[in-house]
């Protein structure tokens, strides 16, 4: 029997727990508000208290890999049992390590992160199409056979993303417009949601010059301490917005260590949101 795809999973998730991505960041600043160590240690408790504050309430968990990987093979470990242990607890695991290249090197990529029996298997994976969509092909079939998702960088929300995003090819479509009509044919055979989404940040303003209708899901960064509210989302994804997945990760971290602060954060922003979208 085929695996349930990734859009199915995150649209009944969302519905159920609220439409909240909240990031796993374990940067050095962060790790020092917490009181914790810049190292492994302060690394493996700031992951485990994040998962188990989160995992069994919101419907996302987004771990930087960067913020591992810089800790070597121990830090690697350490993401590799939290996202274990997120999954085990119900929360859908994005891992945002922004891939991207050719050929077989973009096939180990994904068999890293999308392979069914690797050990950082995550339901979804981010990832960079910039050497042209054609190269995130090996992802793309992985993830569709092993109902995982991609969410592709299409609109991001730092400054220096436009000069390229916003670049205009010589049919007159922008290069990020481009990126969304090709998420939009993947998805097009999909229901309720396709497995095939973008990062489309929240701080963006009006895109409605943009179609966003790609029947997939808009991993939004850019709620809380970026600057955009909830309030902001259907502005910004208009008629899309219902499958927009906000992502929160200094907004909520901050009130760390304390397990049940991080909870009440993370309910807030999930219930402003869930009102936001019911109200567009």
């Amino acid at each position: 029997m085929s695996p349930e795809p990734f859009g199915a999973r995150l649209r009944r998730a969302m519905d159920e727990r609220g439409p909240l991505c909240v990031g796993i960041d374990p940067h050095a600043s962060l790790l020092a508000d917490w009181g914790l160590s810049d190292d492994v240690a302060g690394l493996e408790r700031f992951s485990r208290t994040v998962v188990e504050a989160l995992a069994g309430r919101v419907a996302v968990l987004k771990p930087q890999s960067a913020f591992f990987e810089r800790f070597g093979s121990r830090g690697i470990a350490v993401l590799e049992k939290s996202v274990e242990e997120a999954r085990e607890a119900g929360a859908l695991v994005v891992m945002d390590a922004k891939r991207g290249d050719i050929g077989s090197t973009m096939a180990a990529y994904a068999e890293t992160f999308l392979g069914k029996d690797a050990p950082l298997f995550s339901d979804a994976l981010t990832v960079s199409p910039y050497l042209g969509y054609g190269s995130l092909r090996p992802a793309v079939e992985l993830a569709r056979e092993n109902g995982a998702g991609l969410f592709v960088l299409a609109l991001t929300s730092n400054p220096e993303g436009g000069e390229v995003q916003h670049a205009v090819r010589g049919d007159g479509r922008t290069v990020g417009a481009t990126m969304l009509a090709h998420l939009a044919a993947e998805n097009a055979a999909q229901t309720p949601l396709g497995s095939f989404g973008a990062v489309v940040g929240a701080t963006l303003g009006d895109l409605s010059s943009y179609d966003l209708d790609i029947n997939g899901p808009l991993l939004a960064p850019g709620i809380g301490a970026q600057g955009a509210t909830a309030a902001d989302l259907a502005g910004v994804f208009g008629a899309a917005v219902r499958n927009v997945v906000p992502n929160v990760s200094r907004g909520v971290l901050r009130h760390g260590p304390d397990v049940l602060a991080l909870r009440e954060s993370a309910d807030r922003f999930a219930e402003e949101i869930r009102a936001a979208v019911e109200a567009a």
